[in-house]
């Protein structure tokens, strides 16, 4: 069994402890309450007074939680809430497109799938909630690299690399389907990461018409494709479904 690492064990332990009771504690509150040295209380402090979890006062010297927990917390709530927005109208655009759905995130220099729709037909298939996507062959992370400037910068510093011969690695061609991928309010994956696999994505935006996501369909090309190019009622599909998950969560209408 794998042992734990007690000096995160304490780090955690003391954020819940100014999480609670009294709003700001001093260092000596902090140590007799977790059973510390004064040394080693301090040390944590500090670390966590460095990460932006902890902040101290100058006045007073007491430590309270930190603006970064708060960021960190918004994430949480705002993938939550883009997640639960998107339930029904992922159903809704698997059941009409008769292919899986994907919402996915920013996350690490990549795609994070926070919720997969299966094909509703009767084949095996397998989940893949938390699975990570490259940003720049991928439709869900093309969409995001094209709307949000923190993935587009990711996209641009990471190692391209080609999974197949139709991946687009080159800079300058890949801003040019960015740009287009904007001028079209989509973005296609076509056998550029999967070979015979085709993908459909659409941006989700925010309250503040911040991107906070993409929604897309993936399946084989011939069931996406028609004479070689997209089928327009599927894209047409998932355009609508970012569509109605933005409205809910704010946006209005794009």
């Amino acid at each position: 069994m794998a042992r734990n690492i007690q000096s995160l064990e304490r780090a955690a332990a003391m954020l819940r402890l100014l999480a609670g009771g009294e709003r700001r504690l001093g260092l000596s509150d902090i140590a007799s309450s977790l059973g510390l040295a004064k040394g080693t209380a301090h040390g944590i402090l500090r670390t966590l007074q460095q990460e932006g979890f902890v902040e101290q006062d100058d006045a007073s010297g007491r430590y309270q939680l930190g603006a970064e927990l708060l960021r960190l917390g918004t994430t949480y709530l705002d993938v939550h809430e883009l997640r639960a927005r998107a339930l029904v109208w992922a159903d809704d655009l698997a059941r009409s497109s008769g292919e899986s759905v994907y919402l996915g995130v920013l996350h690490q220099q990549g795609v994070l799938i926070v919720h997969h729709v299966f094909r509703p037909d009767d084949s095996r298939q397998v989940l893949e909630i938390g699975a990570m996507q490259p940003l720049h062959s991928t439709a869900l992370g093309k969409v995001l690299s094209a709307y949000d400037p923190v993935a587009h910068s990711e996209a641009l510093e990471a190692d391209r690399k080609p999974f197949t011969d139709r991946t687009v690695c080159d800079p300058g061609d890949f801003e040019h389907l960015l740009d287009l991928t904007r001028a079209r309010g989509y973005a296609a994956d076509v056998e550029e990461t999967w070979e015979g696999v085709a993908s459909i994505a659409a941006p989700i935006h925010d309250r503040r018409r911040m991107p906070v996501g993409a929604v897309g369909i993936t399946g084989a090309v011939e069931r996406l494709c028609r004479d070689g190019e997209l089928r327009p009622e599927l894209i047409a599909a998932v355009r609508d479904c970012a569509r109605a998950v933005s409205r809910d969560l704010g946006a209005g209408r794009f």
